[in-house]
């Protein structure tokens, strides 16, 4: 995947999570306060707005590009953590023309890594972390980027459901205890939608 088509995914991926804003907010109002749709659409309009009619000379660099969009537009610890992961993901890549399913791995790992330094979460606490994790192990064989995109999506989704069954401990779904559970999380539901747009841009 060249630097155009990466851009071009990210773009697919922006305009899924702006159209799930509903999503994210019912997702959101259940365990927390409820502004994670809202935050995630202003986010992913910036985005948009910094990837429409651009040129970038590689994947990383619409990566990194994507990062700082969302830290500066989302707000909150939705625009810090998902900021980072793109940021760091994308700076991992360096200035490589080509991103291959190694790559893609490297962005995902390098992302995490950075997720979990921002927040201090790790998987198993109802976050994000727990449809990234499963996105990484479920590429890790996957020989070709197309495949690794296909992998890494059906991971990302099996985290979302398993995301239901988890006591939340970070956020204001923290402070529900044991009434978290049943609800997936919306940070996970955000990360699926992405990966799940990147796989479809890709089919």
């Amino acid at each position: 995947m060249n630097a155009e088509e990466t851009r071009l995914a990210m773009l697919a991926a922006a305009e899924a999570v702006i159209a799930a804003e509903p999503i994210l907010t019912d997702a959101d109002r259940a365990i927390g306060d409820g502004d994670h749709g809202i935050g995630m659409r202003r986010g992913f309009l910036g985005v948009q707005e910094k990837l429409a009619g651009e040129t970038f000379v590689s994947p990383g660099a619409v990566l990194k590009a994507t990062g700082m969009a969302l830290l500066s537009k989302t707000g909150g610890a939705a625009g810090a953590v998902f900021g980072s992961f793109f940021r760091a993901g994308g700076q991992a890549l360096g200035e490589a023309a080509e991103l291959d399913a190694e790559d893609f791995r490297t962005f995902l790992t390098a992302g995490r890594e950075a997720v979990m330094k921002r927040g201090g979460a790790a998987e198993g606490d109802k976050t994000m972390l727990d449809a990234l994790g499963p996105a990484i192990s479920a590429s890790a064989e996957a020989g070709d980027l197309r495949s690794a995109l296909k992998a890494a999506a059906e991971g990302a989704e099996q985290g979302v459901e398993a995301t239901k069954t988890m006591v939340a401990r970070f956020g204001k779904a923290k402070t529900l205890g044991e009434r978290a559970v049943g609800h997936p999380d919306p940070g996970a539901i955000s990360l699926s939608l992405v990966l799940r747009a990147w796989r479809d841009a890709m089919a």
